[in-house]
């Protein structure tokens, strides 16, 4: 399950996910990180068995944590099909099939936001829980 991290640095640069996989024994799977002078922001993937030891450790730690219940989402009433997302795409969600209908995997999808904005009808979104 994939966990989206969001913490301050006010107190200090405590290394966080290192001391949640220390406490909870889980190994975490960082698939992006942003961090700054200020925050940081790492989408982390965990298995989902461990999922809310893992949600209630970062928690304790001090991040904000949300549930990441899809990748991406596409609303295939909206979706022309035009491919722009999967020309940005940098994990390479997208992909057309024979067809020429666009097919995602949502489970490589890394919350980079690229897609959302390269697409002309907002057919993605994201979904949290």
């Amino acid at each position: 399950m994939k966990l989206m991290i969001t913490f301050s640095k006010k107190e200090g640069r405590k290394p966080i996910i290192a001391q949640a996989v220390k406490d909870t024994g889980v190994l975490i799977n960082v698939e992006r990180a942003f961090i700054d002078s200020s925050e940081g922001e790492a989408l982390i993937d965990v298995p989902d068995d461990q999922c809310t030891l893992v949600r209630e450790r970062m928690k304790a730690l001090g991040a904000s944590v949300r549930v990441l219940e899809h990748g991406i989402t596409l609303d295939e009433d909206e979706c022309v099909d035009c491919g722009a997302c999967v020309s940005v795409c940098p994990r390479e969600v997208f992909s057309m099939d024979a067809g020429g209908k666009l097919v995602v995997d949502e489970e490589r999808c890394v919350i980079c936001g690229k897609c959302i904005k390269a697409c002309p009808h907002r057919a993605l979104s994201l979904k949290f829980e």
